[in-house]
């Protein structure tokens, strides 16, 4: 018998989970979407998931003493698990619910954060992270009088790592990280990057928004003190994120936000907090969307994250190899092997934006702009890049389509250009 690695993709069978991926758009294009960094698609469980919560059950979590709030909050709980079992986490209070990536790494920015560093602590970024993984340790060293450093990366794309000793030094209290970028797909070695944050006495921050949903990831084996991703870029509803963090951390951490669920008793003049996860889930939790996101969790890890990541680094390297026969094209980041299904490239002479538009009238969504990543576009010295980004719902086909689109916004690019006198 087959093992289950052995069976091939059904590319055309994951498809028809995608309603949205049938439609037509202006002039009976088909959808070509290759966008899933900002968000992805939603497989039709999903939207059914979210469906039967506001038809059936729907009632406030961890409040009402009666049927409906009490499947709720079973439903909820039984989300928070999958998060854990989908994370390797430890236990299920290290899970916590937010309104997404940003909300989680702002809780550790500043529940963690401005609790516990003081001046001359340094926190070490790098060029290429999300400014959801930036700014908020900006905040964090104004408010403490904390060092912001940064790594350097190498003319490719890649963390330098060769120069990292010189950067994490036991003045190091934290290093915020990528497990892969947005813009430059880099997979960054975040077993490593733990193992030597630890070694110095300093914790690791992850931002996984890119990562957790195209492979595995195991934040015991990978030794990660607190990791944040979103659901809708994981196949799950909008509005709901995750923030895991070791228990002993987050018990020590500050709340972020104050209001009900998150106390233990309130007095006159001051409170006392619950217990992680209630403790950073300070008001009416996104529950229904925490529950649909605990049903895109089902939904993915029955196609295999495995055969997910195999897929979609098939289908990336066909990207690469037909995209870099386009004159005057330049793909950012390093070579296919160290990167994820992310695509970010300019063209000589064409700008994304115009390039996006163009592409848009051929049914071919991508994104365009800095892509929340102004210091890395200032290094590379561009202003923006287009960015196609790969799922396991895409095909060759649509990569041959989106070359075909770029090839056609050449020539009307080129028509409207005069040529020099």
């Amino acid at each position: 018998m087959n093992s289950p690695d052995a069976i091939p993709f059904d590319v055309e069978s994951v498809r028809r989970d995608f309603p949205i991926l049938s439609q037509r758009l202006m002039h009976d294009r088909p959808l070509v979407y290759l966008d899933t960094a900002a968000t992805s698609q939603k497989p039709q469980v999903v939207i059914d998931k979210v469906v039967e919560c506001f038809q059936q059950y729907n009632s406030n979590v961890h409040r009402g003493i009666h049927q409906l709030g009490d499947r709720m909050t079973t439903e909820l709980e039984a989300a928070r698990e999958k998060v854990q079992l989908l994370l390797n986490a430890a236990e299920v209070d290290e899970i916590v619910f937010t309104a997404g990536t940003t909300m989680s790494l702002n809780i550790v920015a500043h529940g963690w954060g401005r609790k516990f560093l003081k001046p001359g602590d340094e926190i070490l970024v790098n060029p290429m992270e999300h400014h959801a993984n930036l700014v908020p340790w900006q905040l964090a060293a104004k408010s403490t009088g904390a060092v912001l450093k940064y790594i350097p990366l190498t003319s490719d794309g890649q963390l330098d790592l060769a120069q990292l000793d010189q950067h994490l030094t036991r003045r190091t209290r934290l290093l915020a990280v990528t497990a892969m970028s947005n813009v430059l797909g880099t997979i960054n070695p975040i077993a490593e990057l733990a193992r030597r944050a630890h070694a110095v006495g300093a914790l690791i921050c992850v931002d996984g928004a890119q990562s957790v949903p195209h492979g595995i990831t195991d934040v015991r084996g990978m030794g990660i003190d607190f990791l944040a991703f979103s659901g809708h870029k994981l196949y799950g509803p909008t509005g709901v994120g995750v923030l895991y963090g070791r228990k002993e951390l987050l018990e020590g951490m500050d709340p972020f936000l104050a209001g009900g669920h998150m106390i233990r008793e309130v007095f006159e003049q001051t409170s006392t907090w619950a217990d992680p996860p209630a403790k950073f889930e300070a008001g009416t939790c996104p529950f229904i969307e925490a529950v649909a996101l605990g049903t895109a969790i089902d939904y993915v890890q029955g196609l295999g994250l495995e055969r997910i990541a195999a897929y979609e680094h098939e289908l990336s390297v066909y990207a690469h190899q037909q995209l870099q026969e386009i004159a005057g094209m330049t793909i950012l980041g390093p070579a296919v092997e160290k990167k994820g299904a992310i695509l970010s490239f300019v063209i000589d002479g064409l700008h994304s934006h115009d390039l996006s538009d163009l592409l848009d009238r051929e049914g071919v969504a991508i994104r365009a702009g800095h892509h929340c990543t102004m210091p890395l576009h200032d290094l590379l010295g561009l202003t923006s890049s287009a960015r196609a980004s790969l799922a396991f719902y895409n095909t060759r086909t649509e990569v041959d389509q989106l070359v075909a689109a770029i090839l056609a916004a050449k020539k009307v690019f080129q028509r409207r250009t005069p040529r020099p006198a």
